[in-house]
This record gives C-alpha cells, sequence and structure tokens, in this order.
C-alpha cells in the first residue's frame, strides 16, 4: 500500500464515525539493509492537535478507509529519537538505487507480513529529467536496493511532500511545520510559493517566523513580506533588527512599504498596532450589487468580509471622511440597485488609533461584532480591527505552539 493513497484520508472509529485525519506514519529506521517497522500512525484530531496511535490499534487500512479500534489518547504527539516520520522527513531524499540510478523520493509503500507486522518494503524514486521540462524515469526498488534513507544528512527538497499537503489549510501546514525539526522545516518553507508562505508564516510564532524570514534570500523574503496582511507583516518586522526591517521596506513596493511603515508607529497594544489597511472601502455613492461582489473576493477573510466601511473619496486608507459601516446581512435585505450610502449604520463611538486592547475587546463584545473601523481624530478611516488580531493578543502568549487543549482524552485502559 503506497503511502500517497492513505496520506490525508479521514480516520474512523468502529462505528464509523471520524476521528480525524492520517497527517504521518511513524517508522523505527534501523539500517539501510533492514525494512523499517511501522510503529503507528500521526492522526490529527480536534482541530490541530496530532496524536500518536499504535499501528495495532487501526484494524483496516483496506482501500484507503482508515478503521481504528476506537481506544485513541489524545495527548498530543512528540516524536522519539529513535523514530521517523516518513512523508514528512524521506519523501523528497536524494537517494542512489544499487547500480548508480539517482533519483528523488515521491512515494512509499508499506506491507503487512504473515505476523501481522507492517514495514516499509519498496521506495518510489523519479530520475532527474535529462531533458528540460521533461520528468525522469520512476523506479520502485526494495528498500534495501536504496542508499540514502537512513543517513540523517541526506539532500533533501519538498515537493512530493507539499503535493500530499495542497488542501491543507495554512492553519494546519504551519502546525504542522512546528512538529518537525528546524532543518526539514526550513527546507519546506524554501519549497512553498511566495503567496502559500506568506498564508502559513501569518499562523506561525514570531520567533518561527524570524528563522524561516532569515534563510530565504532578501528579494524574495520582501515579495513574501508583501504577500502578507499588513498589519502581520508590521508585527514581523517589528520583531527584526531595525536595519534587517529597514532593507526589507527598501525592497517592497512603495505603495505597500507605507503601509506597514505606518502601522509600526503605533504603539504595541493598541487598535493602530492590531488593526489591516485593507478593509472593503466604498464611496456612498456603490450600489449594493457592486458591494457584495467586493465581499466575495475570496482572498477576504470572514471578519474583513462582515462589513464595507463607506467613505468619502479617497477610498484607501486613510480615506475621505468615514460615513459608516454597512453590515452584511443588511446587504442582503436590501434591492441591488440601492446604494450603500443609503443604508449606513455609524451609530457607535469607533476606537482610535490609540484605543487599548481592552476598549476594541469591550466594543466587539457590546456590540456582537467581528471587525471595527479605526477612524482618526479627523473622522478618517485608517484601517479595520478584526476578532482574530484582538483573540491573537488576549490568548496566552505560546498559544500558537501549545494548540487547542483537548475537551475530552480517553486513554488506554
Amino acid at each position: 500500500m503506497y503511502l500517497s493513497r492513505i496520506i490525508g484520508q479521514p480516520v474512523f472509529d468502529p462505528a464509523g464515525d471520524p476521528v480525524g485525519k492520517l497527517r504521518d506514519i511513524v517508522v523505527t529506521v534501523r539500517s539501510a539493509n533492514r525494512r523499517p517497522r511501522v510503529l503507528g500512525i500521526v492522526v490529527e484530531v480536534l482541530g490541530r492537535r496530532r496524536v500518536f496511535l499504535p499501528i495495532t490499534r487501526v484494524t483496516s487500512l483496506d482501500g484507503g478507509q482508515i478503521i481504528t479500534t476506537g481506544v485513541l489518547n489524545v495527548r498530543k504527539f512528540e516524536q522519539r529519537r529513535h523514530e521517523t516520520l516518513a512523508v514528512h522527513e524521506l519523501f523528497d531524499r536524494q537517494v542512489t538505487i544499487v547500480g548508480s540510478v539517482s533519483g528523488t523520493v515521491y512515494d512509499l509503500a508499506m506491507e503487512q507480513d504473515p505476523r501481522r507486522d507492517w514495514y516499509l518494503t519498496r521506495v518510489a524514486v523519479q530520475e532527474v529529467g535529462k531533458r528540460f521540462g521533461r520528468r525522469g524515469a520512476t523506479h520502485t526498488p526494495e528498500w534495501s536496493e536504496v542508499m540514502g534513507l537512513a543517513e540523517q544528512d541526506s539532500a533533501q527538497g519538498a515537493q512530493h511532500l507539499l503535493s500530499t499537503m495542497d488542501e491543507m489549510r495554512a492553519t494546519d501546514l504551519a502546525n504542522a511545520l512546528l512538529e518537525l525539526v528546524p532543518k526539514r522545516r526550513l527546507e519546506i518553507a524554501a519549497e512553498l510559493g511566495d503567496e502559500r508562505l506568506a498564508d502559513v508564516l501569518e499562523e506561525l510564532p514570531e520567533s518561527v517566523q524570524v528563522e524561516i524570514l532569515g534563510v530565504l534570500d532578501p528579494a524574495r523574503a520582501a515579495d513574501v513580506v508583501t504577500e502578507m496582511s499588513p498589519d502581520d507583516a508590521a508585527d514581523l518586522l517589528g520583531s527584526l533588527p531595525p536595519a534587517s526591517a529597514e532593507q526589507l521596506l527598501g525592497r517592497m513596493e512603495p505603495e505597500d512599504a507605507d503601509d506597514v511603515r505606518r502601522l509600526l508607529t503605533y504603539e504595541e497594544g493598541t487598535a493602530g498596532s492590531m488593526m489591516t489597511t485593507e478593509p472593503v472601502v466604498l464611496a456612498p455613492d456603490t450600489t449594493i450589487a457592486e458591494a457584495l461582489a467586493r465581499v466575495r473576493e475570496p482572498e477576504l477573510i470572514p471578519a474583513l468580509a462582515s462589513m464595507v466601511y463607506v467613505c468619502r473619496p479617497p477610498v484607501e486608507t486613510p480615506s475621505g471622511r468615514f460615513l459608516g459601516v454597512v453590515h452584511f446581512q443588511a446587504l442582503l435585505r436590501e434591492p441591488p440597485s440601492t446604494l450603500v450610502g443609503a443604508i449606513i449604520d455609524d451609530g457607535i463611538e469607533w476606537p482610535r488609533p490609540e484605543s487599548s486592547l481592552a476598549e476594541v475587546a469591550n466594543l466587539l463584545a457590546a456590540y456582537n461584532m467581528v471587525a471595527l473601523p479605526v477612524v482618526d481624530d479627523g473622522k478618517r478611516l485608517v484601517g479595520a480591527v478584526t476578532i482574530d488580531d484582538v483573540l491573537d493578543h488576549l490568548l496566552p502568549e505560546g498559544w500558537r505552539e501549545t494548540g487547542p487543549e483537548p475537551a475530552l482524552e480517553v486513554t488506554d485502559a
């Protein structure tokens, strides 16, 4: 059974209820000549938590249907020294097949022996293409016929590993990277596209963000920072030495750099330091049909799509005079030809850039909102604070590394 068939597939209990998704296979690599024994699987449960399930608790892998005994220990998986993650650590290894054929590992097969123990038995290897744009020949030799899998420091890319992660949300991919040793984490980050890497960086702790940014070429690092939300980019650059931050800002497009520089001027823990400068800003003569088209844009997070902000021109932050907001539900209630200026809500004392975290949190809670406009003393819109950024500051430091705590722990009897 090749691992690419089962990675990412749902894991079920005996009653057929899903308990999580299979994210990796844990094996013990003893030598180049002895087949690695499969110890268990890594299952992602409860959103982001990854737990270990011994292979003896897996009752079926037929047809990609992963069924367990139903007994699950939900303590967070911690890799031991003798354990290897087959997908994250062996995929994309540069290896040599007996006979001097070199290539890259793109899959692994595991088989069950008569005693019902599972082992990695075959290695799917793709040769380097001899002509530009052409893929090389593929081979599936036995484990013992491949050199380069038992060595810890073998060259390794991430192309085939990332193909197993295409459908993972940025938060889940960030969580997966946190589980890896720094060397492998940096290898994978280097293979991600700029936009995808930017999304993942936004979900990582600042220390890991800096670690990854530090190994990128300065020009590419600037491109990645440009793809980040301005508020997240400002948080990241604020944690860098001033000279490094200024170097990156100098490589960014002037308009993007100006937004980030403006956010860096606000004191930590204020509305200004948490806000994004890219909410949906519309002129009052915009129709509801146009407003709905704007909030349907896929790159908008749900909190930013919850309302539009109506201002006199210019309609980029800092805008002309801020007139008020129109909630998404209000857009749905009115005819498409209605102008947004006719249904504005401006009955709240909106936060200023210097407003504290507590003041912003109180307003969100009091008015049951997931985003708030931030206006300056001249009644201009300068940005919007979303609830995810408020929670990011309210949760304990380091919450991204620990992930959510399980509501219920079921352990072996």
